[in-house]
């Protein structure tokens, strides 16, 4: 059984925007809120039963919130035929569980702001397993991992125009960007870029960090001037489709880095490339995240960040390194910008995740973090090969238009 998230109220008359459960999203494609499907096999064969429960509108909601889906829209956007009004949809669950072993049910990870409160799908299972205790409750969460991550056809269609969304935005930024420029101006250019090509909008908040602001890994307050002489550190991405992207980029507010800033920027480039060729089947995040590690290190070392016989000396609980890369190289990217999947999931051709190393010397206000999205296979692609990534590349662009 999977249930549709709750809408949450967003101030006396208002919702936040609604945004379907991805794992609901993923089988049936449904993007409205107050659905619920629910897959029964008979008998332990290969027959099965699928069944779709939507939103049924009255007249005075259609007037103030327009239409939903229809019966038959439903239909043809799931490939389900047994779509019913969710009004029907306690006795058909009631019916179904009485004749059923087991039941099955999205297991969903806690967000700490909502412990006390839970979800939607976490308090129908709750209030089921009340009414009927003596049924075996089995997570399904390994087999929507299974299923979601490798991709489609379909799937990386979808990613790749949001990547395609994603490079005009930068361009767009790169164009733009002079000193003085509020960070919240930049953003806006990207969002322009989004919604002016049909994207759902960003996949996360976005990050554009000038300054020592580039050192805060999760900054997304993007309210501060763009100085002259600093260094912009962009964390974005188009979510289309509901599949995201996830790009990060790092170039001089005056569109030249300093002789400093390029010694740095290149030290993190030349990580990134190396790194890239490490999507292949058979890795996995924790192997990436050992040599990337490694790699970075060996930069520090020779950036003078500190030295050979320090890291000998250092505490192995808390390496000398992380004070300069505190985060992980990569994650899985899909209908959520860190998708399902974890760091010893061991990879497989056509599974999407990102590449990121980082630098960051708060002393010095130095943020530096270039991110792509991959996709393995035995020769690893870089969707976004055609960004702008080189020192000469991005002066080129930022000071020729």
């Amino acid at each position: 059984m999977f249930f549709s998230p709750d809408e949450y109220p967003k101030n006396g008359d208002q919702f936040f925007k609604f945004r379907q459960s991805s794992n609901l999203y993923h089988l049936c494609g449904i993007s409205q809120e107050e659905t619920i499907l629910i897959l029964t096999a008979i008998n332990k064969s290969k027959n099965h039963k699928s069944s779709l429960f939507i939103k049924q509108v009255g007249e005075k909601q259609r007037i103030w919130f327009g239409e939903k889906h229809s019966i038959e829209e439903a239909k043809s956007i799931s490939g389900i035929e047994n779509i019913n009004w969710n009004t029907d949809v306690d006795s058909e669950i009631e019916k179904q569980i009485n004749s059923a072993d087991n039941i099955y049910f999205l297991e969903e990870a806690q967000i700490n702001s909502f412990d006390n409160i839970g979800s939607c799908n976490t308090r129908r299972i709750e209030a089921i397993k009340a009414k009927f205790p003596n049924k075996n409750y089995i997570s399904i969460n390994p087999q929507m991992q299974e299923l979601r991550l490798i991709k489609q056809k379909e799937e990386l269609e979808a990613i790749k125009k949001a990547v395609s969304i994603t490079k005009d935005a930068y361009y767009r930024v790169l164009k733009t960007l002079k000193p003085g420029m509020m960070e919240y101006e930049v953003e806006a250019e990207i969002t322009y870029e989004y919604l002016k090509q049909g994207a759902n909008g960003h996949a996360y908040d976005p990050i554009v960090a000038s300054g020592k602001s580039a050192c805060i890994l999760h900054y997304v307050e993007n309210d501060k001037e763009c100085k002259d002489g600093d260094l912009l550190l962009l964390d974005f991405g188009a979510e289309y489709a509901y599949y995201a992207s996830d790009c990060s980029r790092t170039i001089p507010v005056n569109g030249k880095f300093t002789e400093k800033q390029a010694k740095y920027y290149n030290a993190v480039l030349r990580v990134f490339e190396k790194a890239k060729k490490l999507y292949t089947p058979g890795n996995t995040i924790n192997r990436i995240n050992a040599k990337v590690e490694k790699w970075m290190e060996e930069e520090m070392i020779s950036l003078g960040l500190f030295s050979e016989d320090e890291v000998k000396n250092q505490d192995s609980e808390n390496p000398l390194f992380k004070k300069y890369f505190p985060h992980g190289t990569a994650h899985f990217i899909g209908l959520d910008v860190h998708d399902i999947g974890n760091k010893d999931t061991v990879f497989e051709s056509g599974m999407v995740l990102s590449c990121e190393p980082g630098l960051y010397i708060e002393n010095e206000e130095i943020g530096i973090r270039i991110e792509t999205d991959m996709v393995v296979g035995e020769v690893p692609l870089d969707l976004m090969e055609d960004y702008p990534v080189s020192v000469e590349g991005i002066k080129e662009v930022m000071v020729n238009y």
